[in-house]
């Protein structure tokens, strides 16, 4: 099965992915009353840490998506499709700042090989962007290393933005 042969399939029929991306957000506000004054840190950070899993995984994979498309493919934000392009991100986000308001990330297990894995496909797609647009022609008389310096600070600076923004 491709990814256009399984987009097609859930386009057919998105009840139960738009229920997943529903219950997500409304099961981690659940947690957050029953957790409420709880002293079983260690318990709820890792319930919370599955629902992270279960919601950044789509999301992390719709960002991706978007900006492929929105910057390789051309394709118009009319072409969009609500379902798999940007419920995962509103259900991610969402979810993200309820976990927030209850627990800190650094409590929740994996959080941080989450972060830098964005981090590390946002500097990516950073760096096929910018090829794509000078043309990699451009680069024919510079130094690798040089090349490989400017990806590191490109994925330094993306991680200082991302540890800022949350």
């Amino acid at each position: 099965m491709t990814l256009s042969q399984l987009f097609n399939a859930i386009s057919q029929n998105p009840w139960p992915t738009v229920i997943y991306f529903i219950i997500l957000p409304l099961a981690t506000w659940l947690i957050g009353i029953v957790a409420n004054g709880s002293k079983d840190v260690k318990f709820w950070s890792l319930i919370y840490a599955i629902i992270v899993y279960a919601v950044c995984i789509p999301g992390i994979f719709a960002v991706t998506l978007n900006i492929y498309l929105f910057l390789f493919e051309r394709q118009s934000i009319w072409q969009a499709n609500i379902v798999l392009q940007y419920l995962p991100i509103i259900s991610m986000a969402i979810t993200l700042m309820l976990i927030k308001s209850k627990i800190p990330f650094s409590l929740i297990p994996g959080f941080g090989k989450l972060s830098g894995f964005l981090t590390l496909i946002a500097a990516l797609i950073g760096v096929m962007w910018f090829f794509d647009r000078i043309h990699l022609v451009a680069f024919t008389y510079v130094p690798f290393s040089v090349i490989l310096i400017g990806f590191i600070l490109t994925l330094l600076a993306i991680r200082f933005a991302w540890s800022k923004l949350f």
